[in-house]
């Protein structure tokens, strides 16, 4: 029999019980997803134990498993940093054709549980909503390999980059870019061309709302300057 192994206190290893072990087989994403959710410990996890659970063959599955957080309006201070990271890491294998490396600070750094639960439940219902308008091989041209392949591999870099971006604190700064990844990431796990351009259009409308932000930005610093310093505006 096997032993029963539970998420100790300290302990920041998944373990799987034989019916969790038979979830991850089910041909459903949201019920993988639900099964590694509901895994986590309570003391947290680390970024190297969620790789090792999806394993090389599921990139796109863990790709969708750290965008959805970004999903509700709520940020999760550092996580974009972390998730962003990874899937950029991960964008760059696909790119490259190589297995999934990740940096040793990035691998051992513990992740809080609580805040990953809240958010990871909130997303997850999001994504099932999703996950019921897929289709596969629509748009089969968009799924390929070679060159659209490549474009695909990197706008999730592009994607990436912009949910690292440092925009935590605006409403919808992680949202939008996260949005992008999950789209690409159906997309490409399910080879389904809508979902793949849909999440192109969403990285270019990311990259219009971060120009609007700078642009911003950079109009009431010139007006603050303008009024300590008495030049004109």
């Amino acid at each position: 029999m096997e032993p029963d192994q539970r998420n100790l206190p300290g302990d920041h290893h998944i373990y799987l019980t034989q019916e969790q072990k038979a979830g991850l087989e089910k041909d459903s994403l949201g019920e993988k997803l639900k099964v590694v959710i509901d895994s986590l410990p309570e003391e947290g996890v680390s970024l190297a134990e969620i790789r090792d659970l999806f394993g090389q063959d599921g990139l796109m599955l863990l790709t969708i498993f750290l965008t959805i957080p970004f999903m509700v309006p709520v940020s999760i201070p550092g996580v974009s940093t972390v998730f962003g990271a990874a899937i950029l890491l991960i964008g760059l294998s696909r790119l490259l054709g190589r297995n999934l490396w990740l940096p040793k600070r990035f691998e051992e750094r513990i992740l809080p549980a609580e805040k990953l639960h809240a958010g990871l439940n909130q997303g997850l219902k999001f994504f099932r909503q999703l996950e019921r308008l897929t289709h596969p091989h629509r748009l089969k041209n968009l799924t390929s390999d070679g060159l659209r392949g490549a474009v695909n591999n990197f706008s999730l870099i592009i994607g990436a980059v912009l949910l690292m971006a440092p925009f935590g604190f605006v409403p919808f700064s992680n949202t939008l870019p996260g949005l992008a990844l999950l789209l690409l990431a159906i997309g490409l796990l399910q080879r389904d061309g809508l979902f793949i351009l849909l999440g192109h259009l969403v990285n270019l409308a990311t990259f219009v709302y971060f120009a609007f932000l700078i642009a911003g930005g950079t109009v009431i610093i010139q007006k603050i300057l303008s009024y300590f310093t008495g030049s004109p505006s």
